[in-house]
């Protein structure tokens, strides 16, 4: 009896954290922040354009255009802009950014960038993302996307707002701040990276605008969470660090 009741409660204990929400209380290396803190993306966002709508003619208008930059250099910069786990974050901002953001180099910037990535393209866009389960793109044309590795896995979930775009721009404004100096550069590759979601075939270009909208609203709430405080202080500290002239 003692057996069975053993299970049972490990069972019940396994099936909790399974159906817990993904936030910091589940993955404290992942997230700063709780799902309950983050800005509710359903209700701040309108609903994506109705198909009978002009901005859903500009949304397949610019789905057209993508399609045509795919075999230029910048579609190729949108093929690795696809590329948002690991280091790719760090990655794509290092030469933006003017230094590269490593684990062994600046490990400070780097955990900063890693730790808020899914604040910004998850637990923002989650409510949203959900609930209206856009299709994207190239699933509604059945059409191939810049790179097919992905195609199986986002085929199944929602187009509106677009995960990779928020990443960009939070990571952008975040960095902008760290690197007053090379501020214009930082954020030209944050917009980029959301275009580069519309080239790819991802997502429309209302996923990506709302995105935006989403990655400023995460950010602001970050600014009031005393561990990303603490952490983007750190950042700071470690870059004005690496621009002091030895002596």
């Amino acid at each position: 009896m003692k057996k069975i009741l053993l299970a049972t409660l490990i069972c019940a204990a396994s099936l909790q954290t399974a159906f817990a929400a993904k936030d910091v209380t589940t993955n404290p290396d992942a997230y700063f922040l709780k799902e309950s803190q983050v800005v509710d993306s359903l209700k701040l966002l309108p609903p994506p354009p109705a198909m009978d709508s002009i901005d859903f003619l500009n949304d397949k208008a610019q789905y057209d255009v993508g399609k045509m930059l795919r075999n230029t250099p910048r579609g190729k910069q949108a093929w690795k802009d696809a590329h948002v786990a690991g280091d790719g974050v760090a990655e794509a901002f290092s030469e933006a950014f003017g230094v590269a953001i490593t684990k062994d180099k600046t490990p400070e910037i780097y955990r900063l960038v890693m730790k808020m990535r899914e604040d910004a393209g998850d637990l923002a866009t989650r409510s949203a993302k959900e609930h209206y389960m856009r299709v994207r793109p190239f699933a509604f044309y059945n059409e191939p996307t810049c790179r097919s590795d992905e195609e199986s896995t986002l085929s199944k979930n929602g187009s509106y707002p677009s995960g990779h775009t928020t990443i960009g721009w939070a990571t952008a404004l975040v960095l902008a701040e760290v690197n007053t100096a090379r501020e214009g550069e930082i954020l030209k590759r944050g917009y980029e990276m959301g275009q580069s979601r519309v080239i790819c075939g991802y997502h429309w270009q209302s996923d990506v605008t709302a995105a935006r909208i989403v990655a400023s609203a995460v950010v602001a709430r970050l600014h009031a969470d005393p561990a990303f405080a603490e952490q983007l202080r750190k950042a700071k500290a470690e870059y004005a660090s690496l621009n002091k002239t030895p002596s």
